[in-house]
This record gives structure tokens, sequence and C-alpha cells, in this order.
């Protein structure tokens, strides 16, 4: 079981940045895989970007690259999302999930844990 706490999440103006963080107590934190998602109203659940669990490898939705950047910290079991230049279109609740390691990204089913989310809200 890895119990995850998601944090950093305001209301900003466009063109601000913010960092997410997500943070759990469990030692086995650094053998997961780390996710980011988001979920807009009355939308669906959408990837943003993920981690490996060696910190080495990351992966980035198309509307998020090159504004977003995933890192982790395994001394703090803890998992950043570093978000610059954000746009209204990133309104959402933002959750990190853990996946095991020989799962593909990206794909929600292969996260095993969630968080309970953070909001960001972009307005204009």
């Amino acid at each position: 079981q890895v119990h995850l706490v998601e944090s950093g999440g305001r209301s900003v103006q466009a063109g601000a940045s913010l960092r997410l963080s997500c943070t759990s107590a469990e030692r086995s934190f650094r053998y997961f895989g780390m996710g980011w998602f988001r979920q807009a109203p009355g939308k669906e659940r959408e990837f943003v970007s993920d981690i490996s669990e060696d910190g080495i490898t990351t992966d980035y939705a198309r509307s998020v690259m090159g504004r977003f950047t995933i890192s982790r910290d395994s001394a703090k079991n803890t998992v950043y999302l570093q978000m610059n230049n954000l746009v209204p279109e990133d309104t959402a609740t933002y959750y990190c999930a853990a996946r095991p390691s020989e799962k593909t990204t990206a794909r929600a089913d292969s996260y095993m844990y969630w968080g309970q989310g953070t909001q960001v809200t972009v307005s204009s």
C-alpha cells in the first residue's frame, strides 16, 4: 500500500508558475514509477507526465511538453510537477499516482495507487 498526498495547487493568473508536490510516507515509494494526471470538470481524466522509479526516464503529454517538468527526490519520498507558463486550459484537479515499474506509462490502469488530488485554477 502506498498512500499519496498532493499539495501545491491554488488559483493563479495565466502565465504564472506552480510546483505541485506528491509525498508518501512509505519507503516502498522509491520502487514505483510515478505519474501525474488531471481532470477538468466535465472531462475525462488525462495523463500529464510520468517519471520512472530511478528518475531517469520521463514522459509528457503533448499539451504540457516544454512547460511542465516532472522530477523526484527519493530521499524525501516526493515527486514534483513544475508547471510554467500556465494557461486557463490547465485548470483541473491534479492527481499523482504510483505504478509498478514494469507497467506502461500514461495509461491510467497502469497505476495502482492514487492521491486525493489538488486543485489548480488558472484565470485569464
